[in-house]
């Protein structure tokens, strides 16, 4: 019975080839889903189906009347009687060149043929079918960009059958090196593709794939093509905490990443994704920051990558003249994420000395300064300003923002008078951490930069009062600068200042209170009017009545006094109010820093 059906569904499919109207290329797709669901049932499918060569030989004349749908239908029959050597080789490349049209893609979300290719990347020798193989994974590679395929190979288990062949690949000696080079370039373009999908980004953590292209990356470093498309799934996957802490535990990852570097330079889409990475790593974790800094030539690279990007017109390869030559845009976005990098690795307690004393670094930062304009390079001068500040924190006899604290000083003022605001807040920090000396302060004072400071507590801005409060803080050490800067209203604004943002940051309240006391000597000297003095009393009153703030606390839902009120607010805040209120009670005057 089963011999006769199959009979018959051979005979018709031969005698329907024989037409060529699309009527007919209709009924052959349903001749061959019933053939294959004939086998199917009989279990005959596989290599012991007794009619397998005659039943292919009528198959793979059907593929030359050029139907995708039917070839579809084709392959699926080939794959499931386990067709092997030159055959499957021919059957994946058909399949290939159907997945190639966008327009064909519904195809594959109507058939089986998806759990038939993973069955090949799971069953067949990567040695003996490389090729087979290759336009298999190639397929995945065009499909992956249709987010309906895209789900059903996260539902085929897709990820954890790639795992098991880049695992495969890495570890067969046998393996032709350029077959499993253009291998790994498909398979990891189409990981590229998943990282994008949320569930997708799950199972690279649960799967473990990501330990496996570190592995992938240091075996085949050489290869551009396999590293840009890992270095895109990581800067793409960094971007979410989860994956991001994944990767970040990864010991590989960070010598990997930087021996990856170190070889591809010029690479700019390359490096611009793989700093990127790395920010992002070393964004939250302090661990991560110090990993990174101790891999053996991690700062050599990082120089090496910053002179090359600084000066964007060494950027064309000699050896290949017709490269195109790196745009400013592209260079700064290179610097901007490895500034951004550095500005990270300088947190940590133990990195950020020894940042701070790499004299090659500190040149290129002030460089950078020195050579970019705001209205060309914005973002990344603030970038870098972030990092000075962050690196001027280190008073060290080593560092170099030390050393040259003044000239870091006169690289700000580009700053300081832009248009920008993130930079102008920037510059303000570093005036404030650097004011600590003589010689900044009194540069801040011929140049006028403190007119511009007092101004800056008119901002609506918590952060940008805080910082110039530091910078007035330190400039009123000086006996000399307190009076010019009380002609520039300094301390009504102070007082403003204070009463506008007391309880919602005790931070900037402490401050404001230490630049107050400096500006008036310890209240030993008479600068402000009866008015400001009666008006600070008032608010200093308030603040200093825990009661009374959580009575304004309930009215207007401010978070009540907390440990910050009592380390940075409550302290000298009673020192001024001791001084404001009399002589009798003013004690000898201790500056504030």
């Amino acid at each position: 019975m089963f011999k006769n059906k199959v009979i018959l569904l051979l005979q018709e499919l031969e005698s329907e080839a024989a037409g060529s109207s699309t009527a007919s290329l209709t009924h052959l797709c349903e001749l061959c889903e019933r053939l294959h669901g004939t086998l199917s049932e009989a279990r005959m499918l596989g290599r012991h189906c007794k009619r397998r060569s005659e039943i292919l030989r009528i198959l793979f004349r059907l593929i030359d009347l050029r139907s995708a749908q039917l070839n579809l239908h084709i392959a699926k029959l080939c794959l499931a009687l386990s067709v092997s050597g030159n055959n499957l080789l021919n059957i994946c490349k058909l399949i290939y060149k159907i997945s190639r049209s966008e327009s064909n893609d519904i195809l594959f979300r109507h058939t089986s043929i998806i759990e038939l290719l993973l069955g090949v990347l799971n069953t067949e020798d990567v040695c003996l079918s490389g090729e087979a193989l290759l336009y298999c994974v190639a397929t995945f590679k065009f499909l992956s960009g249709n987010t309906s395929v895209l789900k059903v190979l996260l539902d085929q288990n897709f990820l954890a059958v790639v795992q098991t062949l880049i695992y495969k690949l890495c570890k067969a000696e046998e393996v032709n090196l350029t077959t499993a080079g253009h291998i790994l370039v498909q398979l990891t373009a189409t990981l590229r593709n998943l990282a994008d999908h949320p569930e997708a980004r799950t199972l690279f953590i649960s799967i473990s794939i990501l330990p496996t292209l570190c592995l992938v990356l240091s075996l085949h470093w050489d290869d551009q093509d396999v590293c840009t498309n890992i270095s895109r799934i990581f800067s793409k996957l960094s971007s979410y905490s989860e994956c991001c802490l994944a990767l970040a535990q990864i010991p590989e990852s960070y010598p990997t990443t930087l021996e990856v570097l170190s070889k591809h330079p010029q690479k700019q889409d390359l490096v611009v994704r793989l700093l990127f990475t790395l920010g992002n790593l070393t964004a939250k974790s302090s661990e991560s920051r110090q990993q990174l800094y101790e891999c053996d030539g991690c700062m050599d690279t990082v120089v090496q990558l910053y002179n090359i990007y600084q000066r964007r017109d060494q950027l064309a390869p000699q050896k290949d003249p017709d490269a195109p030559s790196i745009s400013v845009k592209e260079a700064d976005d290179v610097l901007v994420k490895l500034v951004r990098l550095l500005a990270n690795m300088s947190i940590h307690p133990a990195v950020g000395p020894l940042l701070a004393a790499n004299t090659a670094c500190i040149h290129l930062l002030m460089e950078t300064l020195e050579l970019r304009s705001m209205q060309e390079s914005e973002e990344l001068l603030v970038k870098v300003a972030a990092t000075i500040n962050n690196l001027s924190f280190y008073l060290e006899e080593s560092s170099e923002i030390r050393c040259n604290h003044l000239t870091t000083a006169k690289l700000m003022l580009k700053l300081m008078l832009s248009s920008s605001m993130d930079a102008t807040l920037e510059a303000t920090r570093i005036f404030g951490n650097l004011s600590h000396h003589k010689d900044v302060r009194d540069f801040i004072m011929q140049n006028k930069v403190h007119r511009f400071v007092v101004t800056l507590l008119d901002s609506r801005s918590a952060e940008m009062c805080f910082s110039a409060c530091g910078v007035l803080t330190n400039l009123a050490l000086d006996p000399l600068n307190r009076v010019r800067l009380a002609s520039e209203g300094a301390l009504a604004k102070l007082v403003d200042c204070l009463g506008d943002f007391g309880p919602c940051d005790w931070q900037l309240a402490g401050q404001a209170c230490r630049a107050v006391w400096n500006l008036t000597g310890g209240g030993s000297e008479e600068l402000l009017d009866t008015q400001e003095r009666e008006m600070l009393l008032r608010i200093l009153t308030t603040y200093l009545d825990k009661g009374g703030l959580e009575k304004i606390e309930k009215e207007v839902k401010m978070e009540p006094p907390s440990a910050c009120w009592e380390l940075e607010f409550l302290p000298i805040a009673e020192e001024l109010m001791k001084a404001l209120q009399g002589p009798d009670l003013t004690a000898e005057h201790t500056p504030c820093f």
